[in-house]
């Protein structure tokens, strides 16, 4: 499960890294498809799910509880860089060998892609619910922190995490091509690092029942 928001995670803005060029929130997106030009319609409806669920998350993250303890600024900070990274080799990284396409152009994959981007963004939402002032983009422990077991947390240690690399992937199929796969290899980087940290930390916060809660759920 996620921990809760730390002070300054509530003042972050989501945000992706080009090069020496940092671009937050709605502008990030399309100040990229301004510089990589006019994108091909499923690039467009992937970016448009990305739209609606980073806004739902924007505007969730204003009810975290108070932090008690955070991870490293470095920590986060390295998080973040491997999470920019997933998203611009996602959607905007088409160059040379990595525009070939690994898929077929088909309309059937897109659809199977976008449903899939759907589905994973819709479990993200439900847990992002069920977590409420438990929710945190950093590694944290929150005043009176609740370990949380309903919802998606009946099946999932991550469900959050699980709807992310699913995006991830589903972008992936919709769009096709090289890049995008390079994007879902870095967000599972991403996640892989950050997952024992976060079990960590919840470990020192719950004791045995988190030990307990893993070995009842997947991933």
């Amino acid at each position: 499960m996620e921990p809760a928001t730390a002070p300054q995670d509530q003042k972050h803005r989501p945000a992706v890294q080009f090069g020496a060029l940092r671009f937050e929130g709605v502008a990030a997106i399309v100040a990229l498809i301004a510089r990589r030009g006019l994108p091909r319609w499923p690039v467009i409806a992937s970016v448009v799910l990305w739209f609606a669920f980073i806004s739902y998350w924007n505007a969730a993250a204003k009810n975290a509880a108070p932090t008690q303890s955070s991870e490293s600024i470095a920590s986060r900070r390295a998080h973040v860089r491997l999470l920019n990274a997933a998203f611009v080799s996602l959607l905007f990284l088409p160059v040379s060998v990595l525009g070939l396409r690994f898929l077929p152009d088909s309309l059937w994959l897109v659809a199977l892609g976008l449903g899939i981007q759907v589905a994973s963004g819709m479990l993200g939402v439900s847990a992002r619910r069920h977590l409420g002032r438990n929710w945190s983009g950093a590694i944290t422990v929150a005043q009176d922190h609740q370990l949380v077991t309903t919802g998606p947390y009946r099946v999932f240690r991550h469900p959050i995490y699980v709807a992310m690399i699913g995006m991830f992937i589903g972008s992936a199929i919709a769009i096709g091509k090289w890049h995008a796969l390079i994007g879902v290899a870095l967000i599972v980087i991403a996640y892989a690092r950050k997952i024992p940290l976060e079990e960590q930390s919840l470990r020192g916060v719950f004791g045995p029942a988190y030990d307990d809660y893993r070995r009842s759920r997947w991933f």
